[in-house]
C-alpha cells in the first residue's frame, strides 16, 4: 500500500470518529483511543485523559513508531503501545480504534468470542473475533497478546477490557468497531430468544471467507 492521509485530514477524521464513538456509547468519560498512521514513521493519535467526544485538534499528538513525541503538547495515551504494534506488524494498516462498547465489553468479561457463524455480514466484514488473554493495561503485555492476530484478523476482544480494530483507513476501522458491537448485540439477543440457532454451514462460511479480508 502506498500513500498516507494528510495530517489536516487525519486530524478532522480523528475528531469526527471520536465524537461518533462517544455518541454511540462506545466509550465513557476519557476511555478509548484512535490513531492514524500519517507517514513511514509518524502516527497521529488521541491524547491521554481527554473525552473522545470533546477533543480539538490542538489536543492531538504525533509520535514515531516507538512512541517518541514528535508534535503536540499533550501526553500520548499509555495504550498507544498496542496501536504502534499493529502498525509495525502490518504495514498496510493505516488506522486503529480502541473502545469499550457495552455488549462487546460484557463478552470480554465472561470470555465469549464472537465466532458463531450466525450472521453472513459479520463473517464477511469481521470474520472470527477472538477473546484474547488478559493483559495489564498500559504495558507491553497488551501489544504482545494482539500481535499474533494482526495479519489474520480485523479486530479482537481484550479480556476484561474492551476491543481493538484496525483497517487501511480510519472510517473502515471505526465501522468494524461498530459492526463488532452490532454483532455482539444480535448474538446476545439471539441467545435470549432461543438456544436453537440457525448457523451457516461450512460451505457457506468458506464462500463468504473468499470474499473477505480486504484490509
Amino acid at each position: 500500500m502506498n500513500g498516507y492521509m494528510q495530517p489536516d485530514e487525519a486530524k478532522k477524521a480523528i475528531l469526527d470518529i471520536g465524537r461518533r464513538m462517544y455518541e454511540r456509547d462506545f466509550v465513557a468519560a476519557n476511555d478509548g483511543n484512535i490513531s492514524i498512521r500519517i507517514g513511514d514513521n509518524s502516527v497521529l493519535s488521541t491524547p491521554t485523559g481527554v473525552s473522545k467526544g470533546f477533543m480539538n485538534e490542538e489536543m492531538l499528538v504525533v509520535t514515531d513508531l516507538d512512541g517518541n513525541l514528535i508534535e503536540g503538547t499533550s501526553k500520548p495515551s499509555s495504550e498507544l503501545k498496542m496501536h504502534l504494534r499493529v502498525y509495525k506488524e502490518n504495514p498496510d494498516v493505516r488506522s486503529v480504534c480502541h473502545a469499550h462498547p457495552v455488549f462487546c465489553t460484557a463478552y470480554s468479561v465472561v470470555g465469549n468470542s464472537l465466532s458463531e457463524p450466525i450472521l453472513a455480514e459479520a463473517i464477511l466484514t469481521l470474520g472470527d473475533v477472538p477473546v484474547l488473554p488478559y493483559a495489564e493495561l498500559g504495558t507491553e503485555e497488551v501489544p504482545n497478546v494482539i500481535a499474533p492476530y494482526i495479519n489474520t484478523h480485523y479486530g479482537v476482544i481484550l479480556a476484561n477490557h474492551g476491543v481493538v480494530t484496525w483497517a487501511s483507513e480510519p472510517y473502515k476501522a471505526f465501522y468494524r468497531l461498530e459492526s463488532m458491537e452490532h454483532y455482539a448485540k444480535i448474538t446476545f439477543i439471539t441467545d435470549l430468544v432461543s438456544k436453537d440457532k440457525r448457523v451457516l454451514n461450512k460451505e457457506q462460511i468458506e464462500a463468504l471467507k473468499k470474499k473477505a479480508f480486504d484490509l
